[in-house]
């Protein structure tokens, strides 16, 4: 357990990757429902103008004014307590995303936000941060200046990446927008883990991705890896985490644990 609920640890993960189909909000809403029936307090951003997490955990469900979204916290007066919405399954806190962000990139490209506009998020983030153990930042699949301001933000970073071919060409551009981040913005920026996801234990393209990844990241890698599994693809459609939806499937047991994994590294000393 943590160290009294009065004590938050406050990290902040981005999961990011460029490239579209890894897994990245699939595993945006499964690490922070796993984190959330541990036990720990979290927060899931959706910063996603598709707004996938959103849907996918059921938010849509539980009922949320459109007018109250990452867009609003982001470009206008908004804060955190304004756009949150409260779950029970799973057990945790999101700020919904819809198409409106879509337009914030352009938005924040324009001449009133040149000073400042890469720590938008980080601002409102920062108030509310010793609240909760956990913020989880749903990142779009691009790298503009919504990914930059989740990077600003973060503590850390998750690299979701798919057992495909040329896996690893994709991440040159995110881990080079990981270095300018650090450089300008955030030199306490780190990566957190890389994810190994859409793993088929029988392809030999899969094995050969792993090898290739972990003698990349090393140790940075998780020793977890997400398979390939029909019941974590169906389980967004329904609006539920893999938990709700069948925890007794692959994909739980994956994802659960991956949340042991973050915990362990995460809450040292933490009683």
């Amino acid at each position: 357990m943590m160290q009294g609920e009065e004590k938050r640890m406050g990290k902040i993960i981005a999961v990011a990757n460029q490239k579209g189909g890894v897994g990245k909000t699939t595993t945006s809403i499964n690490l922070a429902a796993g984190l959330g029936y541990a036990g720990r307090k979290v927060l899931l951003v959706d910063f996603d103008p598709q707004g996938n997490a959103t849907n996918g955990c059921g938010t849509n469900k539980a009922g949320f004014d459109p007018k109250h979204t990452t867009y609003n916290l982001l470009m206008g007066e908004d804060r955190i307590k304004d756009d949150v919405v409260h779950l029970h399954m799973p057990p945790i806190d999101i700020i919904p995303a819809t198409i409106d962000l879509s337009g914030a990139d352009v938005e924040m490209a324009s001449t009133d936000y040149t000073v400042g506009r890469e720590h938008l998020l980080k601002n409102k983030l920062d108030e509310v941060k010793d609240q909760y153990h956990y913020i989880i930042i749903d990142c779009p699949p691009s790298l503009g200046l919504l990914n930059t301001n989740a990077l600003t933000a973060a503590d850390s970073v998750m690299i979701p990446v798919q057992c495909e071919y040329f896996a690893l060409e994709g991440l040159t551009q995110l881990l080079s927008t990981i270095r300018l981040v650090q450089k300008l913005w955030n030199p306490h920026l780190s990566i957190e883990g890389v994810l190994l996801t859409m793993f088929d234990v029988r392809t030999k393209l899969s094995v050969e991705v792993q090898q290739e990844v972990r003698k990349y990241f090393k140790e940075k890698v998780y020793r977890t890896y997400i398979p390939r599994n029909v019941r974590l693809s169906e389980a967004p459609s329904r609006g539920m985490s893999i938990f709700e939806y069948d925890t007794r499937s692959e994909g739980a047991k994956a994802y659960a644990g991956l949340c042991k994994e973050v915990m362990a590294a995460n809450e040292k000393g933490a009683h």
